[in-house]
Order: C-alpha cells, then sequence, then structure tokens
C-alpha cells in the first residue's frame, strides 16, 4: 500500500561512495603522516598533503551531512551514519593536528616507536579503506573482510 509513496520519496544511495572516497582520503593522509615520522627530507610538504587532505575529508563529511538531511530513506540507521562519518572524520583530523604540532615545534626527527605507529596508522587506515570498499560490493564481502580482519595478526 506504501510501496508507491516510497517510490516517491528521494532516496541516496551513495553513502558508500562518499565514505569510500572518505577512507581513500585518509589513506593519504596517513601515508603522508608515515613519510614524515620517518624523517622525509620534506617536512613542510609532508604537512601540506596532511592538510590538503583533512580539507577535502571535511567536505566529504559536508556532502554525507548534507545528503543526511536531505535524504528520506538512508540505507542505514541516520544516527549511524552520522556517527560514522564523524568518527571517520575524528581520525584525519587528529593526523592534521599531529601535522600542525611537529611544524609548530620544528620537530625534524622521530623515535622509532613513533614511526612505527606511522606504520600501524597507514595498515589500520588501508584495512578501513578495503573494508568501506567491499561495503558498497554487499553485506557478505563487507562481512568475510570483517571476520579477516578480527583475527590476530601474526
Amino acid at each position: 500500500m506504501l510501496g508507491w509513496f516510497r517510490a516517491l520519496m528521494p532516496k541516496e544511495e551513495r553513502f558508500f561512495d562518499l565514505f569510500t572516497r572518505h577512507a581513500e582520503v585518509t589513506l593519504a593522509a596517513a601515508r603522508a603522516l608515515r613519510a614524515l615520522l620517518r624523517g622525509d627530507d620534506d617536512v613542510l610538504r609532508c604537512c601540506q598533503e596532511i592538510t590538503k587532505r583533512e580539507n577535502e575529508a571535511d567536505e566529504i563529511t559536508r556532502e554525507v551531512m548534507t545528503a543526511l538531511r536531505k535524504t528520506f530513506i538512508t540505507p542505514l540507521d541516520r544516527g549511524d551514519i552520522k556517527d560514522l562519518i564523524t568518527s571517520m572524520d575524528d581520525s584525519i583530523d587528529q593526523m592534521n593536528q599531529t601535522a600542525k604540532v611537529i611544524t609548530l615545534f620544528e620537530l625534524r626527527s622521530f623515535e622509532g616507536h613513533m614511526q612505527e605507529m606511522g606504520d600501524i596508522i597507514v595498515q589500520a587506515d588501508g584495512r578501513h579503506h578495503r573494508s568501506s570498499s567491499s561495503a558498497d560490493d554487499g553485506c557478505s564481502s563487507a562481512f568475510e573482510f570483517a571476520r579477516s580482519a578480527l583475527r590476530p595478526s601474526k
């Protein structure tokens, strides 16, 4: 009975695309942060790259929030979409804050454990990107990826 009504209501199918784009941007920022922590000679270039990517991520976050307000039928719960994109944006915001502190205090070399943290951040963002990409392919591939991601690494 309400099928015709639902057919008339605006649907938003691009949330998953936006999540994937955000994950790609965050991964690029993570790689720039790793290069920075490894002692890349061009610290300012790395910091500018992180800031550039953070601005791109903010724009994607705005797109998600705007689409969320304009969409009647969403593929996930509205609160879950908002929480997800906010958490995703928080991660790149922290990378940007780190780059700002490095610039402010003119840091140029980092201990081994800091460099290792850069590697871990890239690995985590790589997994996040793969999970965002597989979520668009269907629930079964996202579920399989989640199961593999939860297995302890050797």
